[in-house]
C-alpha cells in the first residue's frame, strides 16, 4: 500500500518562493511507487490550501519564484491527536462544505525560515502526535536563531565568529545607539549585519565601517527586530550535509562542498543563491586538504549532536588558515535538485530520490510524543 506524504510548503516567511521551488523538486523526484504526495501550500498570509502536484508549476520563471495562491480551497489539519496505527485525516472546505481530502501517514515540512523551520509547525505536529520529517521544537527554534545557535556551539567548544546582538528597541534611543556603536566598534571589519532569525541571506549586508551601520541595521530590521553584527571571517565558505535517521544510528556527514564567488559579488546573497546574480561556482567536493575536510566533517557532526538535531541538517562553515569556524546551521536546507544539500549527498552515492525516501522512512520510524 502506498504511503501518503503531506508536503507543506510556502509559508509566511520571506523564503516563501524558495520553499515552493523545493516542493517542486520533491514532487518531481519522489518515488510514486512507494509514496503518494499530498501538496499543501501555505499562503503568504498563512492560509493552508490544496494546490497542484504538478512539479512544473513550482519552478522559477522569468526571474520570479512561484507563490501559493490565496484563493485555493482551504485545508483543515487534524484537530485531535493521532490514533496509533491509523493515518491522520485532512479535510478541505469545498463549496461551503467540509469534505475529506486525504488520509496522511507522515508530514514533510519544506518550510524555510520563521513560521515553519523555527519550531512552530513542529510544535503543532507534536501536539497532535503527527509523524514528521526533521528536528523537534527546541532544536528547530535554537537553529533558527543565530544568536542562540552560537551560544550552544560555543558552550560545546565549537568556534564561531565574534559578534554582538542588536535589538531594534535599543537602537531607537540615543543612549542605546551609543552603546551599540561602542560594541560594534570592537569587532573586526568588514562586518556582516544579519537578521538573527532568517535564512537565504535575506536582509544581510556587508559594511566596511560604522558609517554603514545605520543603513545595514535598517535593512535587517525589516526582516527581524533582533539582529546579529559579526566580524567578517577571512576564509572559504564550505558546507557539509549531515544525516542521522534515528538516535540508534550514527551521525553521517558528506564530503564538504565549497561556494566560490567571483569578484563581482561582495558575498553569497539571496539573488546570487537563487536568481543567477553574479559569478558563483559550486565545487563538490571542495578543493581543500584531506585534513581540513576531515576537520569540517568532525565539527559538523559535533554541532549536530550539540544542538540535539534529528534527521538532517546542513552545516555552513568558514575554513581559515587556522581552523574551522561555524557560520550557521539549517535544519531544513534548500532541497531543490540543484541545492547544495542534495548535491553533497549525490556526491556520496545517494541520489535525490533515495535521499527523499530516507528522510520519509526516518520520520515513519521515529517515536511519537516526547522523544
Amino acid at each position: 500500500m502506498s504511503i501518503s506524504v503531506a508536503l507543506l510548503f510556502g509559508g509566511r516567511s520571506g523564503e516563501h518562493g524558495i520553499s515552493c521551488v523545493t516542493a517542486g523538486g520533491i514532487l518531481r523526484a519522489i518515488d510514486r511507487d512507494r509514496f503518494t504526495p499530498i501538496p499543501i501550500g501555505i499562503t503568504p498570509s498563512g492560509r493552508l490550501v490544496s494546490v497542484t502536484d504538478d512539479p512544473d508549476h513550482w519552478v522559477i520563471r522569468d526571474g520570479r519564484a512561484p507563490e501559493v495562491p490565496e484563493d485555493g480551497e482551504e485545508v483543515l489539519l487534524p484537530t485531535v491527536a493521532k490514533t496509533a496505527g491509523k493515518p491522520s485525516q485532512l479535510r478541505v472546505i469545498r463549496g461551503g462544505r467540509v469534505e475529506h481530502l486525504a488520509d496522511v501517514d507522515v508530514f514533510l515540512p519544506l518550510l524555510h525560515g520563521p513560521y515553519g523551520e523555527d519550531g512552530t509547525i513542529q510544535g503543532l505536529f507534536d501536539l497532535l502526535d503527527l509523524p514528521y520529517v526533521g528536528s523537534g521544537v527546541l532544536a528547530s527554534a535554537v537553529c533558527m536563531d543565530k544568536d542562540f545557535t552560537k551560544r550552544v556551539l560555543a558552550d560545546a567548544g565549537i568556534a564561531v565568529a565574534d559578534g554582538c546582538v542588536v535589538r531594534q528597541e535599543d537602537w531607537c534611543t540615543d543612549e542605546g545607539r551609543a552603546e551599540i556603536r561602542a560594541r560594534v566598534a570592537e569587532l573586526q571589519a568588514p562586518l556582516f549585519v544579519k537578521p538573527s532569525r532568517a535564512g537565504s541571506s535575506l536582509g544581510v549586508s556587508r559594511i566596511e565601517d560604522l558609517d554603514g551601520l545605520e543603513e545595514a541595521l535598517r535593512s535587517a530590521f525589516e526582516v527581524d527586530p533582533k539582529v546579529l553584527v559579526e566580524s567578517g571571517v577571512n576564509g572559504r565558505e564550505v558546507e557539509c550535509g549531515v544525516l542521522r535517521t534515528s538516535r540508534r544510528h550514527p551521525v553521517r556527514s558528506t564530503q564538504p562542498g565549497e561556494v566560490a564567488i567571483g569578484d563581482d559579488l561582495e558575498f553569497y546573497d539571496f539573488e546570487s543563491k537563487y536568481f543567477g546574480k553574479g559569478t558563483v561556482r559550486i565545487d563538490v567536493p571542495a578543493s581543500i586538504s584531506e585534513e581540513r575536510a576531515a576537520q569540517v566533517r568532525d565539527i559538523a557532526e559535533r554541532a549536530f549532536v550539540a544542538l540535539d538535531l534529528e534527521t538532517l541538517a546542513r552545516v555552513d562553515v568558514f575554513v581559515t588558515d587556522s581552523g574551522v569556524i561555524v557560520n550557521e546551521i539549517n535544519t531544513m536546507p534548500g532541497f531543490t535538485p540543484f541545492s547544495m544539500f542534495p548535491v553533497l549527498w549525490e556526491n556520496m552515492g545517494i541520489t535525490y530520490r533515495e535521499l527523499i525516501t530516507e528522510l520519509i522512512d526516518s520520520a515513519l520510524a521515529k517515536p511519537l510524543g516526547v522523544h
